[in-house]
């Protein structure tokens, strides 16, 4: 996942942002809501958003991003361990509420279940045609001759992957892919068409459809 952080404690920051990348997602951290809304019109697939900032409140913030018709999965990140508090975070919009301090690997299986269940999906297994995909678990299983054939794939290759099939059915833009594996936005990079290769000759040609001037795209789960 392309995540933004939102978190002005620079320990607490860095230290998410680090374990965040050695889980294998992309994270924007920004430490004033200045930053952050200048990233938000950015490709994310969820905003990690602490409550008190520097230069205003990050609850406000989630507010304005729902009156906006902004569906993306949102966790709050706080101190403020009241129930009272808890409620507010919650009706204002925030899908989850995590407690500061936390446990890194508390944030990450929460940021998951959000995820999932923005995605419609009962658990983080998806089918696309010969292809089983375990997003909880981050593997990736290929069917032939009725056995199912684990298929190691790179990080790059993986983010790739999840944004296609979370976004199955629909086209997703080289741009925002470029994003994902650190592209510098060059109309002319190949970076991309590079790992789309890789993941046809893994997993199959008709994997992921070219819409030729727009992006590529998954179908839907057969």
């Amino acid at each position: 996942m392309k995540l933004l952080l939102l978190e002005d404690d620079p320990i607490l920051g860095e230290g998410l942002r680090d374990f965040l990348r050695a889980e294998g997602h992309t994270v924007d951290w920004a430490q004033r809501l200045l930053d952050a809304r200048c990233l938000v019109g950015e490709h994310h697939d969820a905003l990690l958003v602490d409550w008190h900032l520097p230069d205003g409140s990050g609850l406000d913030w989630v507010r304005s991003l729902r009156r906006q018709n902004d569906t993306r999965p949102i966790l709050m990140l706080t101190a403020r361990d009241l129930l009272k508090d808890r409620i507010t975070g919650l009706e204002s919009g925030a899908d989850d509420y995590l407690v500061k301090p936390f446990e890194p690997e508390e944030l990450l299986a929460r940021l998951h279940a959000v995820h999932r269940r923005a995605a419609g999906a009962p658990s983080g297994r998806k089918r696309v045609g010969d292809i089983e995909i375990d997003l909880q678990a981050r593997s990736v299983w290929l069917r032939q001759h009725e056995r199912l054939d684990r298929v190691e794939l790179t990080a790059r290759e993986w983010q790739l992957l999840e944004a296609l099939v979370n976004r199955s059915g629909r086209i997703v833009e080289k741009a925002a892919l470029e994003g994902l594996v650190g592209g510098d936005g060059n109309a002319q990079s190949n970076v991309i068409e590079v790992h789309i290769a890789n993941l046809r000759r893994k997993l199959g040609r008709s994997l992921i459809e070219t819409v030729r001037g727009l992006g590529y795209r998954i179908p839907s789960e057969a």
